[in-house]
């Protein structure tokens, strides 16, 4: 199957940096809208959909293969090899920060940087970890989510933005409603249950972590693990609520990937 078709790869732009912009769960690539165009005039901009989110090809699931993040980083690493470019920096949220990390560990020849945009390596606290759930609490969530996907997005919208962005958090429930349950499902375990610090700790690439001063999912102990983790790290927090900056406060996380990169970028679109 051809890697564009199978996960709905889009690019625009033209020439200079490739970003490539790789979404949350229960997302897509439409909700990058208020970010990628601002690289449009000087670079190459490439979203995509997860296989079983947007318009991907859903028959390309298997429960095997994104059973785990590992099948989602190889299809990012078969994306960026398609895309054969020397300056290609990712632009990963929430679980897609993990993803790419994963795939960047495995390729360090594909990166030139990477944007992680309030990443976590592992949400369950440890004795010696604060990832800002306790395992039972987790648990409690995906029980939740098995037995019904409204009442669980309902919980969790107020989580990701803030109270006054109602609109926000009515557009990431109805896009986390319309994903096949059991995909929904499988790739929230694959999520809040995996563990890859180990893998933060073996990045080479050269990477920013952008985070929001008040995130219920992942906390400033994350932050400041992820960034002792990635040697020579950057870290910035923004002053910004909620678990997607991308959606909310679109130009202060415009403003830090065109710093980071080096790129000019045009103010974002209302």
């Amino acid at each position: 199957m051809d890697v564009f078709a199978r996960n709905n790869v889009v690019i625009q732009g033209g020439t200079g940096p490739t970003f490539v912009f790789s979404h949350g769960f229960g997302c897509d690539q439409t909700m990058w809208r208020h970010v990628a165009q601002a690289f449009f005039a000087n670079g190459r901009v490439v979203l995509f959909d997860h296989v079983g989110a947007g318009r991907s090809d859903f028959s390309a699931y298997t429960s095997a293969k994104y059973g785990s993040l590992q099948g989602y980083a190889a299809d990012v690493v078969e994306i960026c090899e398609a895309l054969a470019c020397d300056d290609l920096i990712f632009v990963g949220h929430s679980v897609s920060a993990t993803i790419g990390v994963l795939a960047a560990v495995q390729r360090p020849d594909l990166f030139a940087k990477l944007v992680l945009i309030c990443p976590s390596p592992r949400y369950a606290n440890t004795d010696t970890y604060h990832g800002g759930f306790g395992e039972g609490d987790i648990d409690e969530l995906l029980d939740l989510m098995d037995k019904n996907t409204l009442d669980w997005s309902a919980l969790m919208s107020p989580v990701l933005f803030a109270q006054r962005e109602p609109d926000l958090q009515e557009e990431w429930r109805d896009s986390v409603c319309s994903i096949d349950p059991v995909i929904a499902k499988e790739f929230a375990r694959a999520t809040f249950k995996s563990d890859h610090r180990a893998e933060y700790r073996q990045v080479t690439t050269s990477t920013l972590i952008v985070e929001c001063a008040e995130d219920s999912l992942a906390p400033p102990e994350v932050g400041a693990y992820v960034h002792q983790a990635i040697a020579g790290s950057r870290r910035l927090v923004l002053d910004a609520v909620g678990h997607c900056p991308h959606m909310s406060a679109p130009d202060e996380v415009i403003a830090a990937i065109a710093d980071f990169a080096g790129a000019n970028a045009a103010r974002a679109a209302a």
